[in-house]
């Protein structure tokens, strides 16, 4: 590959200009054809990435409408060096993840904590508790609280006392700002 050096005032293009194409590929512009996608057929896979794409672009259009949820990512995407819209964008394909369900500090009763570990790429919004009993049936759900250590912990605080010896199945589910969520379950026996 040739490499040229561009007169200063095409150094900031970005996009299609006639059948060129300019793309910023580690800190330098790369100019390039068109690609030729006449007779192509998209795979269904292809299609249905295509549609995610643009709920995506919704998603973060409607992020950047609201002034409290831009600043947010405004704040997030100057500290790691990236375009704000960019930002949001990946926010929507990035699902939170619950990393961890500590249950140390219950043992089935009322007032103990359940304490929980859960990231997202850039924020966890809620985290949710259901305790169900082995037939699936639920005996108590709530929100988890933010723990002040740190940005991924979080605690419930249990409502309801069990009975001696009964077995439980603990679900917890994170849920970020474009409304995806990701769950993990624990079980006491």
């Amino acid at each position: 590959m040739a490499k040229v050096k561009l007169n200063p005032v095409l150094e900031g293009f970005r996009g299609k200009i006639g059948d060129l194409v300019f793309r910023r590929f580690n800190g330098e512009v790369v100019v390039g054809h068109k690609p030729d996608m006449a007779g192509h057929v998209p795979t269904p896979g292809q299609l249905a990435h295509q549609e995610q794409f643009k709920l995506a672009v919704v998603y973060g259009r409607t992020a950047l409408a609201d002034p409290d949820t831009k600043a947010l990512y405004e704040a997030a995407a100057q500290a790691k060096g990236q375009r704000v819209f960019a930002l949001t964008v990946a926010d929507f394909f990035i699902h939170p993840v619950v990393d961890e369900i500590d249950l140390s500090e219950y043992a089935g009763r009322a007032g103990e904590k359940i304490h929980i570990q859960a990231h997202d790429d850039f924020e966890v919004a809620g985290v949710g508790v259901r305790i169900l009993d082995t037939n699936g049936a639920v005996l108590e759900q709530g929100s988890a609280a933010r723990n002040g250590n740190g940005p991924a912990a979080w605690v419930y605080q249990a409502t309801t006392s069990l009975a001696q010896g009964q077995a439980v199945t603990i679900e917890v589910t994170a849920t970020d700002r474009p409304g995806h969520k990701g769950m993990k379950t624990a079980t006491k026996p």
